[in-house]
């Protein structure tokens, strides 16, 4: 399985020889912490429309964890779920600057506590921030590793479980920046692009159709 693995993020690669996360965050974990949770069951196109006023009136985490929910919820008001991702967003920033200093901790644990982060998002942080890998085990890394085999294709932890002992760690973050291309492109969740894909000869998927 590790031979294959091995072959799909070289194929990856090749095609996506230049990855870099959707979110625009521009080298602050602050930003790419607080557009991360914005980002749940909404496009990063929208996030980072969104983040270009958010961060004008809310700079810090500090600034955020001092902003009433009003405040919040009218710079976010057009990202889905914006009530309970505002009230996030304070409780996270609040926590941040009382227990961390508004700085973000790079272990698990403790952005586990952080509100709105789960395990994808603070493996996203972890990689791109720290560059400690981690598979951030989104609905493209889920379909994709499902339809290759690599994975069940269902559950998002299963999925984090088994690509972490098939992809090394210094190139996790990078298969998964990777994965998103490749789902957006071509491994479209309804419609897939078999005839383009360049995967095919691994794809279980294709059988079913």
């Amino acid at each position: 399985m590790k031979e294959k693995a091995n072959a799909i993020a070289a194929l990856l690669e090749e095609k996506y020889p230049e990855t870099e996360c959707g979110l625009k965050w521009q080298g602050d974990p602050y930003r790419l912490l607080i557009m991360a949770i914005l980002s749940a069951q909404c496009t990063d196109a929208r996030v980072n429309i969104v983040a270009e006023t958010l961060f004008a009136r809310f700079p810090t985490a500090y600034d955020m964890a001092g902003a009433t929910l009003e405040e919040i919820e009218a710079e976010i008001r057009s990202v889905g779920l914006y009530r309970s991702k505002a009230k996030a967003l304070k409780e996270c920033c609040t926590r941040l600057t009382e227990v961390y200093g508004g700085e973000l901790p790079r272990e698990m644990g403790d952005l586990l506590t952080l509100r709105g982060v789960g395990r994808k998002v603070a493996n996203l942080l972890r990689g791109d921030v720290f560059g400690l890998g981690g598979i951030v085990a989104d609905t493209h890394c889920i379909r994709i590793c499902g339809r290759l085999g690599l994975s069940d294709g269902r559950d998002p932890l299963r999925t984090e479980r088994d690509l972490e002992k098939l992809i090394p760690l210094e190139k996790q973050s990078d298969f998964c920046h990777r994965m998103v291309l490749f789902g957006r492109e071509i491994c479209i969740a309804r419609s897939p692009k078999c005839e383009e894909c360049i995967l095919l000869d691994f794809c279980t998927y294709k059988d079913k159709k």
